[in-house]
């Protein structure tokens, strides 16, 4: 809630979390700002999905309740075994966490207009008669000590409900992702690494999908190669690029093929018939590509019998969202025609969605991942012709000084999903036929 701040401290977030099941929230509504009163309550929180009310005394508790099922304002109670009471801190504000389960699950909440978070019918309710007070009574629904929740203070200094959110993206789950590309091993000891091929539009986001990569495992933002987002190409040629882990670390199994971007015009960005020449391992590193002419075998640096590990093994194709849904009709139609070139060699693909935080620039990366799974996503696959597990949402380091926990765990996610496709090695390729 814009402008709004919490008053609960960062040691009492962090408990708050914990009882929670390592959840986000978000403030929905705070007494001091919209005022002691109920009808504001349920405007703000009804149709909210899980929540969770905080009270703050005058001794220093921090205590309130959880309910996992949306108010409605439906004047009956509501059947929720997840429910539960809490307190934070205790006296003089020390943190002394204390859990009051459910005992009957359907009487868990009363939701009434007329009254604030009523849980139990009165085991704890907050803005009673519209006032900064609380009201308790162990009962059948709760039982505890009332001393125990508040010590016996009913006088309220604030009140806040938070709507209960998705996970929280642990550290662990990013390390373990880390991991499992740290120690994956392709099938054939003669390919030590697995080859991805990134294509899409200019100003996708290509290059700099690699730049984010190795920005992962340099533990810091860099920009090894050059990005943009000028109406041309910034990329003019082909280039291979290791990711290594660490700056001086050892090579990870992965090499990430950059190319120039695709346009819909004829003529012009990369050709079609030039990503058969990479896929099948002719084109060198460094190669100058050329719009009016593609590779072929008299050319100076053609590599006349590539090896498997010369050869493609994964396509990712970067897709700007927030564009998607205004691609140029030609583009799409060059796209699939890719899709379609690719396919014919048997080289699994995966769709990477860039800029999903411009499509939703809220800051909470499950929203983000919602957001995009149930528009974005779905018209990629339909535009495109691909399923909806072939396609992942991404965010590159573009503007930011510093890694952050939520960018670096989509972009490891869709490096796993990359070498999880390549995992079974396509047939090596014959050379073309050109000559």
């Amino acid at each position: 809630m814009a402008g709004v701040k919490s008053r609960l401290t960062q040691d009492a977030v962090e408990q708050l979390q914990h009882l929670l099941g390592s959840r986000q929230f978000s403030l929905l509504y705070k007494a001091s700002v919209h005022g002691y009163n109920t009808s504001i309550f349920h405007a703000k929180c009804d149709a909210q999905g899980p929540t969770i009310a905080v009270a703050y005394n005058g001794s220093g508790y921090i205590f309130g309740g959880f309910t996992s099922q949306s108010y409605v304002s439906s004047g009956a109670y509501i059947n929720d075994e997840k429910a539960f009471l809490f307190r934070l801190k205790g006296k003089e504000g020390v943190l002394s966490p204390l859990k009051i389960p459910v005992k009957t699950a359907t009487s868990a909440v009363y939701d009434h207009s007329t009254s604030g978070p009523n849980f139990g019918g009165g085991a704890l309710q907050l803005l009673d008669q519209n006032a900064a007070a609380a009201v308790t009574s162990s009962n059948d629904n709760y039982t505890f000590n009332v001393a125990d929740l508040h010590g016996n203070d009913l006088g309220l200094m604030e009140c806040e409900v938070y709507r209960v959110e998705g996970k929280l993206i642990s550290k662990e789950k990013m390390r373990h992702e880390e991991r499992e590309i740290r120690s994956y091993k392709p099938y054939l000891n003669s390919v030590p690494q697995i080859r991805i091929l990134v294509l899409g539009p200019i100003g996708a986001g290509k290059s700099s999908f690699f730049n984010s990569v190795n920005s992962v495992f340099r533990g810091y933002v860099t920009s090894q190669a050059v990005a943009g987002s000028d109406n041309a190409s910034v990329t003019t040629q082909y280039r291979t690029y290791p990711v290594k882990d660490g700056r001086d670390g050892k090579p990870l199994p992965i090499i990430l093929c950059d190319t120039m971007g695709i346009q819909d015009n004829s003529g012009a960005g990369l050709e079609i018939d030039e990503v058969s020449n990479i896929i099948k391992g002719h084109v060198p590193d460094r190669y100058q590509f050329n719009p009016a002419g593609t590779l072929c075998p008299d050319s100076p640096g053609y590599i006349k019998t590539p090896s498997l590990k010369d050869q493609i093994h994964c396509v990712a194709i970067v897709i700007d969202g927030c564009k998607i849904e205004i691609l140029p009709e030609k583009l799409e139609d060059k796209l699939k025609q890719l899709r379609r070139k690719v396919s014919q060699f048997g080289i699994p693909q995966l769709v990477l969605l860039t800029k999903v935080d411009e499509i939703c620039p809220i800051g909470e990366l499950f929203r983000i991942i919602l957001f995009v799974t149930f528009l974005q996503m779905r018209i990629t696959a339909e535009k495109l012709g691909i399923p909806l597990a072939q396609i992942v949402p991404v965010k590159n380091y573009c503007s930011e000084l510093e890694l952050l926990c939520d960018v670096d765990i989509l972009l490891l996610s869709a490096v796993r999903q990359l070498l999880r496709l390549a995992a079974p090695l396509p047939d090596p390729l014959p050379p073309c036929s050109q000559s």
